[in-house]
Parts: structure tokens; C-alpha cells; sequence
């Protein structure tokens, strides 16, 4: 039979193709699922975090940032690990991005505080010399949607099985606490309340104390969720 093939280069290439193209199947399939499953540590983004990120998709930051860390050493000394396509399983829409005006914010949260996106936020320049990124100042006064950012965990916790109120590292404690609308708006001011905390702005403090949460206070919210 092999005989046969080798006499015929053109039914030989295919053939070496069809083992090849299995081969590959076997190998990647298995890997790619595993890959693809929340990695360690990954967690849902909290109403708060969904509100900022809904800040961040509004003034089309991702335009100008990515949020995928490739494999290479230049990549990687900069930003840090590289991503893994597990860190992204709660993530909708993607928000990988496809040009960098300015540095990846994959893992902004790992070496950025509050105090600095609230000072970069409002006067980029006077954080980072030469910046070319435009004062984000209406973040301080526009108020965070946090309806439609309840809207969106409830939906995707429903339709798409996110693990809310679940315990996903086995120590008896719920990671993300979404619970009805009521609950999670709470939860969610008092999660901006620890932000605030971290900020100079007084403006701010005050109106999260009174219960008004402004975009800069979610958008900061999600940037420090991003490690």
C-alpha cells in the first residue's frame, strides 16, 4: 500500500496532510479547551467594575490601549506575564484591542494606584510628560450607569451561567456577590467607597458618601481589577 503512495507524490502529500492535520487535532484540541477555561484566580467583574468598564468602552479607551500582553521578552518586561486566553472568560465584549497609541492595561492594576489614575485621568500631562492622551475631567462629574451595569452581570449570569454568588475557590466564601438589585447597588457604593478612599479629590468623597458614585470612581474600579 505505502508502495503504492510513494510512486505518486501528489496522493503521498495528501496523505502525509491527513496524518499531519490529525496529529495537530489531537495535540491542540485538548489544550486549547483547557486554556480556555477561567484560569486560576479569574473572578467576574463586580457591578462596580462593570460600570467602569462601561466608562472605559464609552470614551473608547480601548482605541488607543490593548489589553493582550503577547509572548515575547519585550512584551513581557514591560507589562509582565503574558496573557492567557482563560484570563478573558468573563470578558464581553473582548476588549484586546488592535493598536497602542498608548501602553497595554492588561495588568494596569499591578503597578498603578488610585491616586495615580485619578491624577492621569483628569491632567495626563502633568502625570506623564509629553502625553499626547486627552483630560478625561468629565469622568469627575458624570454619574456611573450602575442600572445597566446590574443589567448586564444579572443577564450574563443567567443566560450565560457567570458564577455569581458562588464560591470558586473552595473556602467558603462567595468571590462576586451579585444577589438581587438592591443588594448589588449597595454593594456596589460601598465598593466605591474604598475608592474614594484612596483619592485626593474631595468632590469625589463627597459625593460617594452621599450615594452618587461619578465615572472617574468605577473607572478606577476596573482598572485595578485588571492584574
Amino acid at each position: 500500500m505505502f508502495h503504492w503512495f510513494e510512486q505518486r507524490p501528489f496522493f503521498f502529500a495528501v496523505l502525509v496532510f491527513l496524518f499531519v492535520s490529525f496529529a495537530g487535532i489531537v495535540e491542540v484540541i485538548p489544550d486549547f479547551a483547557k486554556q480556555s477555561r477561567p484560569s486560576v484566580g479569574t473572578k467576574p467583574y463586580s457591578v462596580l467594575e462593570l460600570a467602569g468598564r462601561q466608562v472605559y468602552i464609552k470614551d473608547s479607551c480601548n482605541a488607543c490601549h490593548s489589553q493582550l500582553i503577547r509572548p515575547f521578552k519585550s512584551e513581557t518586561d514591560r507589562y509582565g506575564m503574558y496573557s492567557l486566553s482563560g484570563e478573558y472568560a468573563y470578558d464581553r465584549p473582548f476588549l484586546w484591542g488592535s493598536k497602542r497609541t498608548g501602553p497595554d492595561l492588561m495588568r494596569v492594576g499591578n503597578y498603578r494606584t488610585t491616586d495615580w489614575h485619578e491624577n492621569h485621568m483628569f491632567e495626563p500631562s502633568a502625570v506623564v510628560p509629553g502625553s499626547i492622551m486627552p483630560a478625561y475631567k468629565h469622568q469627575f462629574t458624570n454619574k456611573a450607569d450602575l442600572d445597566t451595569a446590574y443589567a448586564e452581570a444579572y443577564t450574563v449570569k443567567t443566560v450565560f451561567a457567570t458564577p455569581y454568588d458562588q464560591d470558586l475557590n473552595g473556602d467558603g466564601k462567595i468571590d462576586v456577590e451579585l444577589g438581587d438589585y438592591a443588594t448589588a447597588i449597595e454593594k456596589a457604593k460601598e465598593d466605591a467607597k474604598a475608592i474614594a478612599a484612596g483619592m485626593k479629590n474631595e468632590a469625589i468623597k463627597d459625593a460617594v458618601a452621599n450615594g452618587q458614585i461619578p465615572e472617574i470612581v468605577a473607572l478606577i474600579a476596573y482598572l485595578n481589577s485588571l492584574k
